[in-house]
């Protein structure tokens, strides 16, 4: 069995949106937001207190985008994955890296600096610049679909699961409207797949099951 610790909406969720994608079986841990100043006995699961956490039996992963590799590298046979002797290969691991490192994490400090601090602790210009750096990288998305409808082509991979991650913090923080057209067009056709969807009202219902805020992470406010 499959245990992934997640809290609603946050990176987490591409993990969960994978779980779905794969059809395969798992218990879901809601935490409260941030757990770990919320759900301190979390610490003693993973003392980084983050989320997500993924156990498959022994082993323990804490990366989403990594998560998302590995869910279908060992479970997908092949169905969401893109093999290394495919023409594809080095594309689609560009945008399953870039979707953390490139495109997530300076939303990460917009989010910070914009609502998650103290007041006497908040830095507009900071949110400012970092929410232009998002919006400037977002352009390699919005020129991402020339060979289909997806970032390999025809086929959705575990790259879009964690790409589209992106674009859904970017309407928690209030960045829709400046989503460029092809960004922007490829986030509403994501929020149609029905894996998508479903994700969405499975963390719901957790967390209302499990004594835990169905309020979006991201909209939290301290």
């Amino acid at each position: 069995m499959l245990h992934l610790y997640h809290c609603v909406s946050a990176r987490s969720f591409r993990c969960l949106w994978m779980l779905e994608e794969l059809s395969l079986p798992y218990q879901l841990h809601m935490l409260p937001f941030p757990p770990r100043g919320l759900a301190r006995d979390y610490l003693t699961v993973n003392p980084l207190g983050t989320v997500p956490l993924l156990l498959d039996g022994d082993v323990r992963l804490t990366e989403s985008a990594a998560i998302c590799e590995y869910l279908v590298r060992r479970y997908s046979n092949g169905q969401l994955d893109v093999l290394p002797d495919d023409p594809e290969f080095g594309r689609y691991l560009n945008w399953l890296h870039m979707s953390d490192a490139t495109l997530t994490f300076p939303q990460t400090l917009v989010l910070r600096y914009r609502f998650f601090e103290t007041a006497e602790r908040l830095q507009p210009q900071v949110a400012e610049d970092y929410q232009r750096w998002f919006l400037a990288r977002l352009k390699a998305v919005d020129h991402g679909f020339a060979y289909g409808q997806f970032l390999c082509g025809e086929r959705f991979t575990a790259a879009d699961v964690a790409v589209t991650y992106a674009l859904q913090l970017a309407t928690h923080l209030g960045m829709e409207s400046k989503l460029p057209p092809g960004a922007s067009a490829y986030w509403q056709r994501m929020q149609q797949r029905p894996t998508f969807m479903n994700a969405l009202k499975i963390e719901e219902q957790a967390a209302l099951k499990q004594g835990v805020s169905p309020t979006p992470s991201p909209q939290i406010r301290p």
